[in-house]
């Protein structure tokens, strides 16, 4: 048999190797309800944290936080200028801005500051860009990057105040103790797009990682969500929420409210396979309604 190094593949492969043991009686009409951080929402798929956008759609980056305040999701954004997560705010989305790891800790320093007076609901780093390809530091768009200690961490926590701090990047136990110990309020299993080869899948490590998070904060799942029935996968193995990215990209040109439109249909989905498995809410999911094929 001939496997992939594409960590994309693999994830993808792990996902559809998941199967859905279906529970009718006694099952009712679910809600997809979902509330993070005291607020609101009527999904728990939420956006990704995606950057430069502009070749996708003029105005991109702002499209897509529209389209998340349509569908009532929490919105991600990755990189860009200070006046484009501004008009990004301005939209209405409820946003989660991601930061670089700068190796200037004065500029992660500021943009914290400039995200919670933007009016991002919380704020996070990106800890898997800090190395390129060739075992140095990494550079993204001419800005030197470099990995951050757990002490670094308890900083920007520390920074943030009470904006929740996130992680994006968490793929190990040992990260996700760490997060613990810099007192970040969240964790997202993410794999960057494949930015490594043979990464294992968000989802191969959740529960590894749950085990060590004891509930304390919440953990998302990103890379290679398609579906509402990827999202119900990663929600019934104990994930608080998903991110979708590259799935709505292409539908960025048609404007906000056919994306939007596609986050509904997701969730349509997922509640849809919430009603044939007995899951009436958010926090009634049962993981042993997941079987790993094997045959």
């Amino acid at each position: 048999m001939n496997y992939s190094s594409n960590s994309d593949t693999i994830t993808r492969d792990f996902f559809d190797s998941l199967l859905i043991e279906p529970r009718y009686i006694d099952s009712d009409l679910p809600s997809t309800k979902f509330e993070l951080y005291g607020r609101n929402f009527d999904t728990p798929i939420m956006t990704a944290a995606l950057s430069h956008l502009g070749n996708t759609a003029e105005n991109g980056m702002v499209i897509y936080a529209q389209a998340a305040a349509k569908a009532n999701a929490v919105h991600w954004v990755g990189m860009g200028e200070d006046k484009e997560l501004e008009d990004i705010c301005a939209t209405g989305a409820a946003t989660i801005k991601i930061i670089k790891p700068h190796a200037d800790n004065k500029e992660v320093l500021r943009k914290i500051e400039h995200a919670k007076k933007a009016g991002c609901f919380a704020v996070g780093m990106d800890i898997d860009h800090a190395f390129n390809g060739n075992g140095d530091y990494d550079n993204v768009l001419g800005l030197p990057m470099k990995s951050k200690s757990t002490e670094e961490m308890a900083d920007f926590v520390k920074a943030a105040g009470d904006t929740p701090f996130i992680v994006k990047g968490v793929l190990s136990t040992k990260d996700a103790e760490k997060c613990l110990k810099a007192g970040c309020r969240g964790i997202q299993l993410s794999h960057h797009h494949g930015i490594m080869s043979y990464a294992v899948p968000p989802l191969m490590m959740l529960k590894e990682i749950l085990e060590v998070v004891h509930g304390e904060i919440p953990v998302f799942i990103d890379c290679g969500i398609e579906s509402g029935m990827d999202v119900y996968k990663c929600l019934a193995l104990g994930a608080t929420a998903v991110s979708v990215g590259r799935h709505l990209m292409p539908l960025l040109k048609e404007g906000a409210d056919k994306t939007a439109g596609h986050i509904k249909e997701m969730t349509g989905e997922l509640a849809a396979t919430m009603a044939r498995t007995g899951v009436k809410d958010l926090k009634s999911f049962d993981p042993t309604v997941i079987h790993q094929r094997n045959f």
